[in-house]
């Protein structure tokens, strides 16, 4: 059943973030309607190709989109964590580009195309804050692009430690500490290499003395403060 969450203020921050929105813009978004969706792990949710009417946005949990080839081998294309609009620009481009899957245990908020096209008719404001907003993506996707095309294994995992840091800090500093409930083969997925060389990656890190602890082979929890001279990855 559709209703007015108060989840989408998680969505309204990432907005403010770098778009000015007036009381009215804000509540115009905060009374989108909504319906929300409980997701397992690994559950996928937007198939490729898939026609939708709705966008999603992550209230908790993890999103992967992902990319496919024909033998069915599975590429993470980019991850989505809560307050992030995982497919704003399907609003206008319902045909699926990749698909969607919940990473772990993941609450999302649909919301009608129809509802998403209607505010942005009646607020300019907030219709430049939805493009800027898949703009903001599209420049995460080209750093993914550099980082499995052109960055060592170990690199290329910084860069990705690094990125959640800055984006689960929001507006603050960038997080040292956060939980990442991803698995070894997820990450592998992600960074193009495989779950042996993630595994050897990451117990190389802790053998060396450069990560803080065994947690971050398990890929449950990541201290990162030994990766920041190690990635380029900064606010966007």
């Amino acid at each position: 059943m559709d209703r007015i969450d108060p989840a989408l203020d998680l969505f309204i921050d990432r907005l403010i973030a770098r778009s000015i929105l007036s009381a009215d813009e804000r509540q115009a978004v905060r009374a989108l309607p909504t319906t929300r969706v409980e997701l397992r792990a690994k559950q996928d949710f937007v198939g490729i190709d898939e026609e939708v009417k709705h966008s999603c946005l992550v209230v908790r949990g993890l999103v992967g989109r992902f990319g496919q080839t024909s033998d069915g081998t599975r590429q993470i294309t980019a991850f989505h964590v809560a307050g992030d609009m995982a497919d704003l620009h399907s609003a206008v481009r319902p045909i699926g580009i990749g698909g969607m899957t919940a990473l772990c245990e993941t609450t999302i908020l649909r919301i009608s195309h129809a509802a998403i096209r209607g505010v942005a008719a009646a607020h300019p404001a907030i219709a430049e804050a939805f493009w800027r907003d898949c703009m903001v993506d599209a420049a995460i996707l080209m750093q993914w692009v550099v980082n499995i095309g052109r960055r060592d294994t170990r690199t290329r995992l910084a860069h990705l430690f690094c990125e959640m840091a800055v984006r689960l800090g929001r507006s603050g500093p960038p997080l040292l500490d956060y939980a990442f409930p991803v698995s070894q083969e997820q990450l592998a997925d992600a960074t193009a290499i495989t779950g042996v060389h993630v595994n050897r990656s990451l117990r190389g890190c802790v053998r060396t003395g450069s990560s803080p602890s065994a947690a971050a082979a398990s890929g449950s929890a990541i201290g990162i403060g030994w990766l920041t001279k190690a990635s380029s990855a900064a606010p966007i």
